[in-house]
């Protein structure tokens, strides 16, 4: 299940706001007009969209707006509810056949999961399981790296155009030194550019592209629990050895046991009080 990463939005309004605070508590609300400039947003974001059109095919290009939306939503996915889910597929499998398993895909949400069902249902043996699945995490964490790639693109080349912006704008002023009263506002609005291209790199792209990076770390350990999970059904493991085995992936976390003595504590406990 795919829930809303809250963390993501907080942090860039965060930032956000922290940086208006910085500006408003030295120039006021009137000198929040001298931190706009059209010209320079036109030198960093222009030059940022033709950076990403040379280094990038306009079918990746088109992936920008699924590859952010993906930063705002996080796989729910509990390691003890799965493991759990496996056991009890494991001991339906030793307790009325492999076959009997088609009638739980219907209450699987995880395609993957399904997939993995079905190979082992048909028989697959596990090693041919194993390549296919383990094939398939391969071509996923291709698609995420070609996406998260032109986020990591657009954290190097912000900052690198506000520069260039900063260097025209110099340019600029110092053609003008025949008016030195002009020389303090036009080095403010040069340095502008460099503010936009340092900001959109250090609270936007640079911050999404490790988001991103962290998140398929994370749905690819999940599925390299999915396909023990799985070739343990298959192969007939005992349900406690499956659970023991699939355990030792949760590193610290809580286990399926652990869960299981809580509600056992609070069941205890509840009838101590009734007595």
């Amino acid at each position: 299940m795919r829930k809303i990463d809250v963390l993501t939005p907080i942090g860039i309004t965060l930032g956000f706001i922290m940086i208006m605070l910085a500006v408003l508590s030295n120039s006021g609300r009137e000198g929040v007009a001298s931190f706009l400039d059209i010209a320079s947003i036109f030198v960093v974001i222009g030059g940022l969209v033709g950076s990403l059109l040379i280094n990038f095919k306009l079918e990746q290009l088109k992936l920008v707006s699924k590859v952010l939306k993906e930063a705002f939503h996080k796989n729910d996915q509990r390691l003890p509810e799965l493991i759990g889910l496996f056991v009890r597929l494991s001991e339906r499998a030793r307790r009325e056949g492999i076959l009997s398993l088609e009638n739980d895909l219907d209450e699987i949400d995880d395609k993957f999961i399904k997939k993995g069902i079905l190979l082992a249902v048909d028989g697959i043996e596990p090693e041919v399981i194993n390549d296919i699945m383990s094939a398939e995490i391969t071509a996923m964490e291709e698609r995420h790296y070609k996406g998260r790639s032109i986020i990591e693109k657009c954290g190097e080349y912000a900052p690198s155009w506000g520069m260039i912006g900063t260097l025209i704008g110099l340019v600029l002023m110092l053609r003008n030194l025949d008016d030195p009263a002009s020389l303090g506002p036009n080095m403010a609005v040069a340095l502008l550019t460099t503010l936009y291209g340092t900001v959109l790199a250090n609270l936007f792209f640079i911050p999404m592209a490790n988001n991103l990076e962290i998140k398929t770390e994370e749905e690819v350990f999940i599925k390299q629990i999915i396909i023990e999970g799985v070739i343990g059904v298959q192969s007939g493991q005992n349900p406690r050895i499956l659970e023991e085995k699939l355990s030792a992936f949760l590193s610290g976390e809580t286990t399926v046991n652990d869960d299981e003595e809580d509600e056992q504590s609070v069941l205890m406990g509840e009838s101590v009080n009734e007595a």
